[in-house]
C-alpha cells in the first residue's frame, strides 16, 4: 500500500484530503506545518509527498528543497499561490506537479495515481540505466560510453546519477550542492560548474545531454528527447 505524507496547515482541508485519499486505498499521514512534516519524512518512508506552500514553522518550498537533497520521492504542491513565478519556483525545486487551490479531489487522486505509477516504473530499472550509447550501472558504479568504460571520480559519478534520476528536470546549483556536497558545505556554488564541465568532458558526446538552463541551473535531456 502506498504511503503519502500530507503537509497542510488548514485543519479542515487536511482532514478532507486525508479521508478521500484513504478511501482511495492510500495510507495518509497528515501534518499541520512544514517542520513536523519534514520530521515525519525523516522518520518514515513515503512514496509521495503533498505539500502546501504557506505553512507555519517552515514553508513548503523549503521542505521540498530539503527532501530533494535527501531523496527523489515524488512531490506534489497543493497551494493557493497561483502566480507563474511560484509555479516555476516549485518545479525548479524538483516538484512533479503543482495544483492550485481550490482543486477537485478526484483530479488530485488521479494525479497521485499517475505520479506513483511513473515512479514505480522508474524504480524497476534503477540498478542499470541505459540512454542510447550511455550505460550506467549503479551497483558496480561503472559507466560505458559507446561500449568504452569511462572512469569517474566518486563525486562526479554521484552527480551523473543525480541527473539521470531527474531526467528532464531542471536542477538548481543549490539543489545539486545540497544533494552532492551536503547542507554543511560553505564554499562557492561555482564548484558545481567545475564538476559539470569535468563530467561533460569525461562523457564525450554524451556530455552534451547535460544542458545549461540560463539563470536556473542544469538539466539532463535523454537522447530520445533531444532528437
Amino acid at each position: 500500500m502506498y504511503r503519502i505524507l500530507l503537509a497542510e496547515d488548514n485543519d479542515n482541508l487536511r482532514e478532507v484530503v486525508t479521508d478521500y485519499l484513504t478511501d482511495c486505498g492510500y495510507t495518509v499521514d497528515g501534518r499541520p506545518d512544514g517542520a513536523s512534516a519534514l520530521e515525519a519524512f525523516y522518520e518514515n518512508r513515503y512514496q509521495l509527498v503533498l505539500l502546501d506552500v504557506m505553512m507555519p514553522k517552515m514553508n513548503g518550498f523549503d521542505v521540498c528543497r530539503r527532501i530533494r537533497a535527501k531523496e527523489d520521492v515524488p512531490i506534489l504542491f497543493l497551494t493557493a499561490r497561483a502566480q507563474e513565478q511560484d509555479q516555476l519556483l516549485g518545479y525548479s525545486l524538483g516538484a512533479d506537479e503543482y495544483i492550485v487551490k481550490p482543486f477537485s479531489l478526484p483530479v488530485l487522486a488521479a494525479k497521485c495515481k499517475a505520479i506513483l505509477e511513473r515512479a514505480a516504473g522508474r524504480a524497476m530499472s534503477e540498478d542499470i540505466c541505459t540512454d542510447g550509447d550511455l550505460t550506467v550501472n549503479f551497483l558496480t558504479r561503472t559507466v560505458l560510453v559507446a561500449g568504452r568504460e569511462v572512469e569517474l571520480q566518486a563525486m562526479d559519478f554521484d552527480l551523473l546519477r543525480y541527473f539521470l534520476s531527474n531526467r528532464g528536470r531542471v536542477l538548481s546549483r543549490e539543489q545539486i550542492l545540497d544533494r552532492i556536497w551536503g547542507f554543511d558545505y560553505d564554499g562557492s556554488d561555482r564548484v558545481v560548474d567545475t564538476h559539470i564541465k569535468k563530467l561533460r568532458r569525461a562523457l564525450g558526446p554524451c556530455g552534451e545531454r547535460i544542458e545549461t538552463v540560463v539563470k536556473q541551473g542544469y538539466r539532463y535531456v535523454s537522447r530520445e528527447s533531444a532528437t
